[in-house]
């Protein structure tokens, strides 16, 4: 009777000890994933500085960071005949600690779609800003039901130029001895004449930090108000220059076509999409490859390029940020698969796309005076406290001299 009682607890203790162990077990076996590398090692990568000048710079532009995934399957053996759809998101907003592309923070940089024979999918991409990149990347079979679909999230985290820093530091320093040299004078002994409210030193320097902070706000503010002004009028009030190639093409027995939006904003995806057919039959063709190449043009640096084959339809879409307020060429170029049974010479369409540039916000300019005034202010009490402490002691020398 006392077994009979005991048995079902027990039997429920076993079950769920059963449960878990499968549980568990389930778990801690391989299952199918994403992996991401970068070429350079993204600790060796750095933002895009905004004006590479050699006075505040590198004094060149680096090349794109190339941004490999592979799809394994829970054996760790590459997949094949795969879709990998990757959505590339910049950094979220820091409203105390800005960075150079206020605007692009927290936003959509790159969305494409791309078939992955070997299931990898390689870019190159330009990034704009310090901080952590979020990936989302979706693994789909390309013949139905060759394999469960991956879906997953990878990270990686862009650290800061250090040059920024060590500009920083300068800044500070100068800054911190402006509000010194101010403090030191302020707290002096100085004679106040007749009629006055303040030594004419402390007048002088009181009206020269006003000045100073009526210059800075204004520079702020008049900078800005240019710069928004040059970024929505591309290359300084003249059109935006011709691409050189057509939008669309017929050539070798092939029709291609680039379309989409025919300008952008920062801040914003513009969507993009070229198609390869067949201009006799109109049906698409599929054995080609395709090479992506966007390139900014006042300077003269890549910000995405991409190669792979289009998908079933003869096109391949995807989407992608301007995050620079200048105009951008857009160059596709065809060239067959190595077992095409097609053979042509390469060729290439092209578009010029104008690129709205965006002020930073009024908050973010006055989140970055605000640092500033805050050093010279530090700097003045600074200088304030040492001269307090310096006055008695060259006091009590006086009298000691006296006597």
């Amino acid at each position: 009777m006392t077994l009979f009682k005991w048995s079902k607890p027990i039997g429920a203790i076993c079950a769920i000890a059963i449960i878990l162990y499968g549980w568990i077990g389930l778990a801690q076996s391989p299952q199918p994933s994403v992996r991401l590398t970068t070429n350079p090692p993204i600790n060796q990568v750095r933002p895009l500085e905004a004006e590479a000048t050699t006075v505040l710079g590198s004094g060149h532009y680096n090349p794109p960071v190339h941004l490999m995934l592979q799809a394994f399957d829970a054996q760790g053996q590459s997949l094949k005949d795969a879709k990998i759809h990757l959505q590339l998101f910049t950094p979220l907003k820091n409203p105390w600690f800005t960075t150079d592309f206020p605007i692009v923070e927290g936003t959509k940089l790159l969305d494409i779609e791309g078939n992955a024979p070997t299931g990898q999918l390689q870019v190159q991409q330009t990034l704009p800003i310090r901080g952590t990149y979020q990936l989302l990347v979706a693994v789909t079979p390309l013949v139905a039901n060759a394999f469960e679909p991956i879906q997953q999230t990878l990270t990686l985290t862009l650290p800061e130029n250090p040059l920024k820093f060590r500009y920083f530091a300068i800044l500070v320093v100068i800054l911190l001895a402006v509000g010194l040299l101010g403090g030191w004078v302020i707290g002096g002994r100085q004679a106040i004449q007749p009629g006055e409210i303040a030594p004419q030193q402390v007048r002088l320097l009181l009206s020269g930090l006003i000045v100073v902070a009526i210059a800075a706000l204004l520079w702020v503010n008049i900078s800005a108000e240019l710069a928004e002004s040059h970024m929505s009028m591309p290359g300084m009030g003249e059109e935006v220059p011709s691409s050189g190639k057509p939008a669309k093409l017929q050539s070798q027995g092939l029709y291609m076509q680039l379309s989409g939006d025919k300008s952008a904003t920062v801040g914003q995806p513009a969507k993009l999409q070229v198609s390869v057919s067949d201009p006799k039959t109109s049906q698409p063709v599929t054995d080609v490859v395709l090479k992506v190449t966007t390139t900014q043009l006042e300077n003269n640096w890549v910000a995405f390029a991409y190669e792979g084959t289009p998908d079933s339809n003869g096109k391949l879409a995807w989407e992608q940020e301007f995050f620079d307020g200048a105009p951008h060429s857009v160059v596709i170029e065809v060239a067959p698969q190595a077992k095409a049974k097609e053979q042509f010479q390469p060729f290439q369409v092209a578009e010029n796309i104008p690129v709205e540039g965006v002020a930073p916000p009024m908050a973010v300019r006055l989140i970055s005076l605000t640092y500033f005034t805050g050093i010279v202010v530090i700097g003045l009490l600074l200088g304030l406290w040492l001269r307090h402490r310096q006055t008695p002691r060259t006091g009590l020398t006086w009298k000691r001299s006296v006597s």
